[in-house]
Order: C-alpha cells, then sequence, then structure tokens
C-alpha cells in the first residue's frame, strides 16, 4: 500500500448539530433499475485528475442519484477517488469509468463530507482482489453513524432494496484526518485538511500537489444554492482560508470548476454574508424564527438554483445558531 503520514492534531469541538431532516428530500419516484449509468461521462480537468458532474438538483428527488461532483487523481501505483455518488449505482458507474481509463488499482476513497449525494457509491468499491482504504474527517463516521437510517429510507422509497449485492450501503471510514494528511499515490502526493465547521462538523478537502487541482466538496457550491449545516460563522471564515491555498484549479461540490477560486465563491460569500446579517437582524428585532424564515429572501441577482429547496431550511439553521450569540 503507498505510505501515508496521519497528523494527530485535534480540532476545536463542533458548537452545534441542527436541522438535518430537511436535507433528505426525497420524492416518490423510483430509478430505473440498479445497472450503472451506460454513460458516466467524465472530464479530464489536468493530467492524472479526473471529475465526473453531477447534475444540479435535490438528491433522491424526482428520482436524481447522481447530483455530487465525483472524481479520481491517478497516481503510478494507485487512484484515489474523490466522493462516490448518490447511490451504489452511481458508486458503480464511477467504478466502471476509472477502470476504462486506467489499470491502476483504487487504493483509496475519500469523502469530503457524509451527505449521502457524496457517500452513497462507497459500497462499489469495498472487495475484490485490492485493499482499499476509506478516507474522511475524524468527525464523519459519527454523523454518518447518526444520519444513516435516514439515508437508506430514502433509498428503499426510490431504489429497489437497500443493500448492495452481498454488502451494507454504508460504508464507513477506516482512516479518519484530524487535522492533515498526506497520501502518496506513487509519484504523486495529496494532501489532505480536516477543516473547522463549516459547510458540516466533517467537511475535508483534498489538493493534487502535482497540478494544483483542488478538490473543495460542499466549502464550494457553484449555482446550486449553498446548503448550511455546520456553522455559517465557522463557514464565513474557512472561505478566506480555502482562498489562501490559491489553486490553480477548484472543483466545487457542485457546479463547474473554476481557475479563479476568488471569483468562483464570491457569490457564494455574499449569500451567506447576506444571511449572517439579516438573520441577525431579525433577531435583534425580537422576531421568532419562523417570522425569520417568512422575512428573509434570497439575494436573486446571483441566479441561484434550488432556491426554494434550501433557502428557508439555511435560515432556520442560521437563525439556530445566531440567536445563542
Amino acid at each position: 500500500m503507498p505510505k501515508c503520514a496521519l497528523s494527530l492534531a485535534k480540532e476545536p469541538t463542533s458548537i452545534a448539530r441542527i436541522l438535518f431532516a430537511a436535507l433528505v428530500v426525497a420524492s416518490s419516484a423510483t430509478f430505473a433499475g440498479a445497472d450503472p449509468p451506460a454513460d458516466f461521462a467524465l472530464a479530464e480537468l489536468a493530467e492524472g485528475v479526473f471529475v465526473h458532474h453531477g447534475r444540479q438538483a435535490s438528491w433522491a428527488s424526482a428520482g436524481n442519484d447522481d447530483v455530487a461532483n465525483l472524481g479520481f487523481i491517478v497516481g503510478r501505483d494507485c487512484v484515489a477517488v474523490i466522493d462516490t455518488g448518490g447511490s451504489p449505482r452511481v458508486g458503480r458507474g464511477l467504478r466502471d469509468a476509472i477502470a476504462r481509463h486506467t489499470q491502476v488499482p483504487v487504493c483509496y476513497v475519500i469523502n469530503t463530507h457524509a451527505h449521502p449525494d457524496h457517500v452513497l457509491g462507497n459500497s462499489a468499491f469495498r472487495g475484490g482482489d485490492n485493499t482499499v482504504r476509506f478516507v474522511a474527517h475524524a468527525r464523519m463516521a459519527a454523523s454518518l453513524g447518526a444520519r444513516g437510517p435516514f439515508y437508506l429510507n430514502a433509498l428503499a422509497r426510490d431504489i429497489d432494496g437497500t443493500t448492495d449485492g452481498d454488502g451494507e450501503i454504508l460504508v464507513y471510514p477506516d482512516t479518519e484526518v484530524a487535522d492533515t494528511l498526506e497520501l502518496d499515490l506513487g509519484g504523486r502526493m495529496l494532501s489532505l485538511t480536516a477543516w473547522p465547521t463549516s459547510h458540516t462538523d466533517h467537511d475535508l478537502s483534498v489538493l493534487d500537489q502535482r497540478t494544483g487541482v483542488l478538490f473543495a466538496g460542499d466549502l464550494l457550491f457553484v449555482g446550486h444554492l449553498p446548503v448550511l449545516d455546520g456553522r455559517l460563522v465557522g463557514w464565513l471564515q474557512t472561505m478566506e482560508k480555502l482562498k489562501a491555498l490559491n489553486p490553480v484549479k477548484t472543483v466545487p461540490g457542485h457546479g463547474s470548476e473554476s481557475t479563479d477560486l476568488a471569483s468562483a465563491i464570491a457569490p457564494q460569500q455574499r449569500y451567506l454574508d447576506t444571511l449572517l446579517t439579516r438573520t441577525r437582524e431579525a433577531i435583534a428585532n425580537g422576531k421568532t424564527i419562523s417570522e425569520a424564515v417568512a422575512s428573509i429572501e434570497a439575494n436573486a441577482d446571483d441566479g441561484w438554483l434550488l432556491v426554494d429547496d434550501y433557502h428557508r431550511r439555511n435560515v432556520t439553521a442560521a437563525f439556530a445558531e445566531l440567536e445563542w450569540e
């Protein structure tokens, strides 16, 4: 197996866990079977760095299991996968697409966080002739353990069965990152960073040192309205630190990649800054949480998608965090 070094430094404990149920949005639609997608499109962003762009849609609504950006990076000795999709079916599609591009085995599956559209394809990479290590933020396992039943219930409504072959869908990390971690794919080093509570309380980013391509996970949304499931103030602080990495190219969790992270992140920063200001104003004016949700609107100037799906929930989460400042 490739060598890796794990920093054991600890980061502060999350200050809050809030309002998960609205994230699992499911409909009565069903997927057409459990076969992998026949046309699993990939783009090569740099030498040996590939991305699959998910649809700009809510996971599980109208049968959408392929909504997150997924990627993989090919080294001399092995491949690292970054996120695996919203169902075992999508995971198998990614696995098969990797096999069409390289005979180098997969040795790492890295999850940027535990939301279902990013982790429910993990089981496609378990087993086989080689041993795959599953890597995530040190707090991801706890989140997946608490939320896993909700994910599986949603899958049961929208997919035939809740298992993937002979194994369970939920795959937990066996390698945890509390601060930083470097993975050697064979002549190719990846730098992983565990962030303080931001989009979630367990966000992880992946930087390919050779090409400067950064997989930001859902620390960055492009087009898709940002979704708050962690700490609003912390996320705004993390965005400044993320920009300081100065990547050559950044892959968001949703939307198109960019060669200018500062420009790509600006709409998200405006939205979250405005959410922070207006929620604080509502609290200062004595509004209840329901009154705040009814009165704080999303700025339409940036043309966000999925505002109706997530904005009211974001206001609720922001209010729950900020009322105790």
